[in-house]
């Protein structure tokens, strides 16, 4: 069981290092609106109309991080001879965001990939691999 919290406990942490940089890519204005953000107000904001308004952002925000304590899981359920991999962190956090681009925003009907700006995509990715970073800790941090 600790192995399953520590794992939600790195996704969370991840996600919320992604909110981090997210604020970041936003104030320099490579990104107009983060996926969760667009997920839950254009892919499905009847989620959000029980939620009074000034708690949207932060229930969003909380979603994400949920998500990210998710995805954490399925990191620490990888084979481990991958896991120990240098690189295993950085290609999770890009599948991460593959699967958005490829299966979730399709299936919401946001925006294609091809419709989003070049510098908006590279600041996701990037936000992406630092995701997969952390979730992945590095080599010596994954038990035998």
């Amino acid at each position: 069981m600790s192995d399953v919290a520590g794992s939600v406990l790195r996704g969370t942490v991840a996600a919320m290092a992604m909110s981090g940089m997210r604020e970041l890519t936003i104030s320099l204005g490579l990104v107009e609106r983060t996926p969760p953000d667009e997920i839950a107000r254009e892919g499905m904001p009847g989620l959000l109309a029980p939620i009074p308004p000034r708690y949207r952002s932060g229930a969003i925000e909380l979603a994400h991080w949920g998500f990210g304590g998710g995805m954490g899981v399925a990191c620490g359920l990888a084979p481990r001879g991958a896991r120990r991999q240098w690189w295993f962190g950085p290609v999770f956090g890009l599948g991460v965001w593959a699967f958005f681009e490829r299966i979730v925003a399709p299936l919401l009907g946001l925006r294609r990939p091809e419709d989003r700006p070049l510098r908006e995509r590279a600041a996701v990715a990037a936000d992406h691999v630092l995701y997969g970073v952390i979730v992945a800790g590095k080599p010596s941090d994954v038990s035998d």
